[in-house]
């Protein structure tokens, strides 16, 4: 097996790194919280002209046609320098609309290609105990969508989303345009200053076309996850490297608190679930790429991802101290990120809840991959 990034993901890799290293300093961070802006389009207008924004996309649809793989080495970075730029969902929403859209659509993922016009989407419903409250009924040949979605990602700034609706054969994917006669939409901000809106829809009307085939929402969701986790990795590493340069300096009873073994095996404990997610994301993006079946992959990845969110979040925390609340200490902020992360894939218990209904109706499973009982999401 050869587990080598190629030289051409090195490169990226790189680029992203450089780029989030120089545009999110903590001198930046601290800046761009007094601007009220939420989302950094500076560094968006970076990632379009590096094409960042597109990796993911089909290159017939106009974009690089790279894989998970690639998408997941920059949003690592992205997370490590908490970049506010809406990378996975632009082009994972082209992606999706690429793949199993019609041509109707060619238009518009080709202006997202071009950094022309925002994509968002929004499967938080999936994972949420009040479950997706977008209702999609049949009328005059096409659909007409009630309900709400609570935060939709730069519901504001987007042209588009990517929805999750009730219809009469089950959750389908709906294409929302977001100038829509009977939309109305109420601005807010999440806690780590990412801007969302509030939609509501009364009879917004969209055509059959605008609803995507049924393997659309599994296709989606478990690269959705992907790009979660992947954030969460970089989040999480970046959380652990500050604090054991902090616990390496601070100093009380005449030692670095690092030497201390409480704090010393917190940090390891941090380390060790840091490293399990990265594995099983390195994994659940392997067959992704390779398009081979991931659903419990997605799942376990989703899980460890909220986990470790959570873990290396109080153990920052608490080695810092009464610093580590100070909001002009920069180690606040990535608190703020695992746990927006950790809410974005649903939290731990519901996701261990649905891995251990797959278990139980799937329990002939051994070291062997791709039995017939391997599904999809």
């Amino acid at each position: 097996m050869d587990f080598q990034l190629s030289d051409d993901q090195r490169a990226i890799a790189e680029m992203a790194g450089s780029l989030f290293a120089d545009l999110c300093s903590d001198e930046r961070l601290r800046a761009f919280t007094t601007t009220g802006e939420t989302w950094m389009a500076e560094l968006w207008a970076q990632c379009v002209e590096t094409g960042l924004h597109a990796l993911a996309i089909p290159e017939e649809a106009g974009g690089s046609g790279l894989g998970m793989t690639e998408l997941m080495l920059v949003l690592e970075a992205q997370g490590r320098g908490l970049g506010l730029v809406p990378l996975w969902r632009h082009q994972l929403a082209a992606a999706t609309l690429a793949r199993f859209g019609a041509a109707a659509h060619q238009a518009l993922t080709g202006k997202a290609a071009a950094g022309e016009a925002l994509l968002s989407l929004a499967l938080d419903g999936l994972a949420s105990a009040t479950g997706v409250a977008l209702e999609a009924r049949p009328e005059g040949g096409g659909f007409a969508l009630h309900g709400r979605v609570p935060a939709l990602p730069l519901g504001m700034e987007s042209a588009a989303a990517l929805l999750p609706a009730h219809t009469p054969d089950g959750l389908r994917l709906v294409l929302l345009r977001l100038d829509a006669d009977g939309l109305d939409k109420v601005a807010g901000v999440l806690t780590h200053g990412e801007g969302i809106a509030e939609l509501h829809c009364k009879g917004v009307r969209v055509s059959d076309a605008d609803v995507l085939p049924v393997a659309a929402l599994a296709w989606l969701e478990a690269r959705a996850i992907a790009a979660l986790a992947a954030l969460q990795l970089g989040v999480s590493a970046e959380q652990v490297r500050r604090t054991v340069a902090y616990v390496s300096e601070r100093v009380q009873f005449d030692r670095p608190i690092g030497s201390f073994q409480a704090v010393q095996m917190g940090l390891a404990d941090a380390h060790m679930s840091i490293e399990a997610l990265r594995s099983a994301l390195w994994q659940l993006v392997y067959r992704l790429d390779a398009g081979l079946p991931a659903g419990p992959e997605a799942l376990a990845t989703r899980y460890l991802a909220c986990e470790t969110g959570h873990l290396v979040g109080h153990r920052a925390q608490h080695v810092h101290g009464g610093i580590g609340v100070d909001l002009s200490y920069p180690i606040h902020r990535y608190l703020y990120w695992s746990r927006a992360l950790g809410l974005a894939l649903g939290g731990s218990a519901a996701t261990l809840e649905r891995l251990g209904e797959w278990l139980a109706d799937n329990d002939t499973l051994g070291w062997k991959y791709d039995l017939a009982e391997h599904p999809t999401l």
